[in-house]
């Protein structure tokens, strides 16, 4: 155990009649750390990040921010903490920088504080120029950006972001990264979730894996993929009747053959002396590519490549 973990999860659980949304999970996070909870929907990740925010009580287990309770204490463990929801809750009829300031008064935080703390977050999310602008005219980055800073104005320890880049393009979701990096250079506790695989393998010095709310893998992105997974990945298209049939020739080729619809993966250390063994068996698929595996083959191989409603 560290004595130094700002939250500590044993056992958790969170019942909702006879369903369990989350399974007895336990995990451990250090101060200023960047821990990220992946996992299909319905996996038990908004739960979680629930039950941590003080919004939802466990049904059994024990869990500790900052050495508080939050089913006891509450309203003293969300002072300390800054929450990013996944759909943004701005108010639409107040300008960007009134936003700012009347929430933080729901912290009961002076204006001789606010004002001067309300133009620096404008600053660091970029929107200095956009301070006088209704929300409403905002692009979908501006208002997360926006929600972030707002998130910030009472300088929390923790800082929970739920889905954070859903639905930006990815000049936005690169400035949102930004952000978010400078946080952590600060010393501020970042807890996510995320859908995007590339996107934690940024953002997250280590993560969990979530299915069916239990905790299925737990390490740093790479020590994932050394784990779950083989150095590189070679893609094939034989087209969609062939890929069904390809595998039996394929056998042998790699360390793990997985075929999909549309394309067959063989998973090895060396995609290019896999691709030649291939064209050795006098295969010749209609396109073919090596990468590096990644978070995403250990998601998928973890959680399984069906669609959950």
């Amino acid at each position: 155990m560290n004595p130094d973990a700002v939250i500590r999860a044993e056992q958790l659980r969170k019942h909702y009649g006879d369903v369990a949304a989350v399974d007895g999970i336990s995990f451990e996070v250090p101060p200023g750390e960047s821990f990220g909870l992946l996992g299909p929907n319905g996996a038990g990740k908004s739960t979680t990040m629930k039950m941590i925010g003080g919004v939802s009580q466990r049904s059994s287990g024990k869990l500790s921010i900052m050495g508080l309770d939050p089913d006891v204490n509450g309203p003293e463990v969300r002072a300390h903490l800054g929450v990013v929801p996944q759909q943004d809750n701005l108010d639409e009829e107040l300008k960007v920088r009134e936003n700012l300031i009347v929430y933080g008064r729901y912290f009961g935080l002076p204006l001789s504080y606010l004002r001067p703390k309300a133009d620096e977050l404008l600053e660091f999310a970029q929107l200095t120029d956009k301070a006088k602008s209704r929300v409403d005219a905002l692009s979908g980055g501006m208002k997360r950006r926006l929600t972030i800073a707002r998130s910030l104005i009472n300088e929390p320890k923790i800082l929970l972001l739920d889905e954070p880049t859903t639905g930006l393009d990815p000049q936005a979701r690169h400035i949102l990264w930004d952000r978010l990096f400078r946080l952590k250079e600060q010393g501020v506790t970042l807890i996510l979730t995320t859908h995007y695989m590339d996107e934690a393998e940024q953002l997250c010095d280590r993560l969990i894996v979530v299915d069916k709310g239990r905790i299925m893998a737990e390490g740093s992105p790479a020590s994932l993929i050394r784990e779950h997974s083989t150095r590189e990945v070679l893609e094939l298209r034989f087209g969609s009747e062939r890929n069904a049939t390809i595998g039996a020739e394929l056998q042998g080729v790699g360390e793990r053959l997985e075929t999909l619809p549309d394309r067959v993966l063989i998973y090895a250390d060396d995609g290019e002396t896999a691709l030649e063994q291939v064209s050795a068996r006098g295969l010749h698929p209609l396109t073919s590519l090596v990468r590096r595996s990644s978070l995403e083959d250990v998601f998928l191989r973890l959680t399984g490549r069906s669609l959950v409603d």
